[in-house]
């Protein structure tokens, strides 16, 4: 109750200091109710088709800050300017990633405010029930469009990031139990920065988590956090009870130790050129099996000067110790080498 108090409180006090940006964050909306997945602006990408797999990336909050305006909607809108800015750079920044394996597919969707998702979470302890109605509504139409215009029979990769693995773990659950003949080409599942659980499994039992570093057909998944979190058992929106982590070094679901000298290459900010680079040998993990987490030493990317103003929520969101935006970016070359992997282990058990 004293987190659910105090994110609330700070959600009135986001709500009345961020008025001021209202001039500058709520532009006009497009007229449509609904996202029409037939038209080009209904994606941040539609690639051209290079590669023999696909992905589709389900894109992570990038409805933020203009989320705790007055009067703002619980879901983003067709045409919400924040989304449309903060979306190609998560692109750069994570879905990139699948790139030089997969022709990568990005729709946009009307995906729960990060004010509304962090009501959701103090009053049931999970963002899912944010997720599953408009914002589901939305992507299921574009997994429709994708399959019956773009995928042509394709295997592919589902992946995204934080509520984009919460949309993606709904769809498995969902989606695909509703469409066996789509789910049987999944090359497989990044649900990373969400949980997927022991209980997602037993209730899907068609569902499988990884057990290795090319295994297919199966859910990889992985929550990073900091030292003091696992101490302190912080409570963190994308952690749910019973939850699986797979390291993502050595790919293993014990605690076995991976150093940063099995790090291929992390892909962070230069804090002196502003700009993104791989640097080496930057981030350790180990698994944490009785919390459900991957923990690092390694240091996190400075917040942008915009992201300050809501420090303190994202630390009740991800606790104190957070590495929530280094899920991808710690891992960055592991993840584009084992997504590689997979593939071929995919492509040979078809021959």
């Amino acid at each position: 109750m004293k987190k659910a108090a105090l994110l609330i409180g700070l959600i009135c006090i986001l709500a009345l200091s961020l008025t001021a940006l209202g001039s500058s964050l709520a532009e006009a909306m497009d007229a449509e109710k609904a996202y029409d997945y037939s038209r080009v602006s209904s994606w941040i990408q539609i690639p051209a088709i290079t590669k023999e797999v696909d992905t589709f990336y389900i894109l992570a909050t990038d409805y933020m800050l203009s989320s705790f305006l007055e009067d703002s909607s619980d879901f983003a809108e067709v045409g919400n300017p924040e989304m449309k800015e903060n979306a190609p750079m998560e692109y750069a920044a994570q879905a990139s990633v699948y790139q030089e394996s997969t022709n990568v597919f990005v729709p946009l969707y009307r995906q729960a405010g990060m004010r509304y998702a962090a009501e959701v979470w103090t009053m049931t302890g999970s963002i899912e029930d944010a997720v599953s109605g408009t914002p589901y509504e939305d992507i299921s139409a574009a997994l429709d469009y994708y399959f019956e215009n773009f995928n042509n029979g394709r295997p592919f990769i589902l992946a995204g990031h934080s509520q984009g693995s919460a949309m993606a773990k709904y769809v498995l659950k969902h989606y695909f139990k509703d469409h066996p003949e789509y789910y049987e080409r999944m090359v497989a599942a990044y649900i990373i920065g969400y949980s997927v659980t022991k209980d997602d499994l037993e209730e899907c039992p068609y569902l499988k988590f990884a057990a290795g570093e090319d295994d297919t057909g199966v859910i990889v998944s992985w929550n990073t956090e900091g030292p003091a979190n696992a101490v302190e058992n912080a409570a963190m929106a994308v952690l749910l009870p019973n939850a699986i982590s797979i390291n993502p070094l050595n790919w293993k679901l014990d605690d076995t130790y991976a150093p940063a000298s099995e790090n291929l290459g992390s892909y962070m900010v230069n804090e002196e050129t502003g700009k993104r680079e791989i640097i080496r040998d930057y981030a350790d993990a180990k698994v944490i099996p009785e919390r459900g987490v991957v923990v690092t030493n390694a240091k996190t990317d400075p917040l942008p000067e915009e992201m300050e103003i809501i420090a303190e929520i994202v630390s009740l969101f991800f606790g104190p110790d957070s590495r929530h935006a280094g899920d991808y970016a710690y891992y960055y070359n592991n993840i584009r080498d084992n997504v590689a992997k997979r593939i071929d282990a995919y492509m040979n058990s078809q021959k």
